[in-house]
């Protein structure tokens, strides 16, 4: 039996669990056991976009229920394609479920994507699976910070190089909205590292939180929401916003005007919070698609180059801040729908990062 926690699309922290039968293996099918997989706010941000990126069609089901994409770990238990072996271990984008039916194409000694029908039409950055046995020992004892991290730190890098790309759209300032959300202070980690012709780097957080981005040390300036106006509105300004929380957008872009270079969203750490509708933005407020700078730079660059430094620079900052995190495990399905509600909520702090498994 396959086990799923299913989501409703509509109100995400109204979740279902339920067995399906596992399919037999047509050829050229694997059955993988899903091992482990990270649970952060970026999941949500998967949730909340499901629809417009595409993330509720890579595991579908029945509407009006979804499957939220994590990343993780899983091992190979029953093979009909030629080259995955039984015990092979992966790392790539999986189901909130125990088990997952994949169909390999383009396989190499290293990796694979999934060439099931369904997912032909999504993004290649997400149907491509690492295969882990060759993986350096380093490599290795980061497993659960490749779950956690990696992905976000990818995409933290791929903001970077989107503001280096555009010499930061002009901006003299950055500022980083939900700075204490992982993409966020991955972000300001890269920007910090940039050197002296970056832009003044400010992170926006809630009082809560602000003691845990003073301690990361890599932001000129911390300021809670509330400080927004008291900024100075003639500097020009590039924002980039994990938050979601169109209040906050809002404040910002009646603050700046048109000294506001580049407004972007990212994710939804206050996924609860209204969306911003402006009408007559002096600068649009876009949603940041990370594939699309993936695929300019695999056309500048050369296919896999900006992947390769991407993961670099998430194995970096893995290493680095490894120390900062506390790395909570949850086994089962009632403890993974109550660690999915903690993210729904906001209620899990920046410290704690949680790695979950439905086995």
């Amino acid at each position: 039996m396959i086990t799923q926690v299913q989501v409703r699309r509509s109100a995400f922290a109204e979740t279902r669990t339920i067995c399906v039968e596992t399919p037999q293996l047509a050829d050229g099918e694997i059955l993988v056991a899903i091992d482990k997989f990270a649970m952060t706010a970026n999941n949500v941000s998967y949730a909340l976009s499901g629809d417009m990126i595409g993330y509720w069609k890579f595991f579908p089901v029945a509407e009006p229920w979804g499957i939220v994409p994590v990343w993780g770990f899983a091992d190979v238990v029953a093979s009909r394609a030629p080259g995955l072996v039984l015990g092979e271990r992966i790392w790539g984008f999986l189901p909130m479920a125990s088990h997952l039916v994949m169909r390999p194409a383009a396989a190499t000694e290293r990796s694979f994507s999934d060439g099931a029908a369904h997912r032909a039409e999504l993004p290649a950055i997400y149907n491509t699976y690492q295969c882990t046995s060759g993986d350096p020992p380093a490599l290795t004892a980061l497993e659960d910070e490749r779950c956690l991290l990696f992905p976000l730190f990818s995409t933290s890098y791929v903001l970077y190089d989107y503001l280096v790309d555009n010499a930061f759209f002009g901006a003299q300032q950055v500022l980083v909205g939900s700075a204490s959300s992982k993409t966020g202070f991955g972000l300001i980690n890269l920007l910090s590292r940039h050197g002296d012709s970056r832009p003044h780097l400010v992170g926006l957080t809630s009082p809560g939180n602000v003691g845990f981005v003073r301690g990361l040390g890599t932001c000129e300036e911390v300021i809670t929401y509330d400080a927004i106006d008291a900024r100075d509105p003639n500097v020009s300004t590039a924002f980039v916003d994990m938050s979601g929380d169109g209040g906050l957008v809002a404040a910002i872009h009646a603050r700046f005007g048109a000294n506001l270079k580049l407004s972007c969203a990212v994710g939804a750490t206050h996924w609860g919070a209204g969306r911003y509708r402006p009408e007559h933005a002096k600068t649009p407020h876009t949603f940041f698609f990370a594939p699309a700078q993936f695929a300019k730079r695999d056309a500048d660059w050369g296919p896999g180059e900006i992947l390769r430094r991407a993961q670099a620079e998430a194995g970096r900052m893995s290493t680095e801040l490894k120390a900062t995190l506390q790395v909570r495990h949850e086994h089962g399905a009632d403890a993974v729908t109550a660690a999915w509600n903690g993210l729904v909520n906001n209620a899990i702090s920046p410290h704690i990062a949680v790695m979950a498994s439905l086995g």
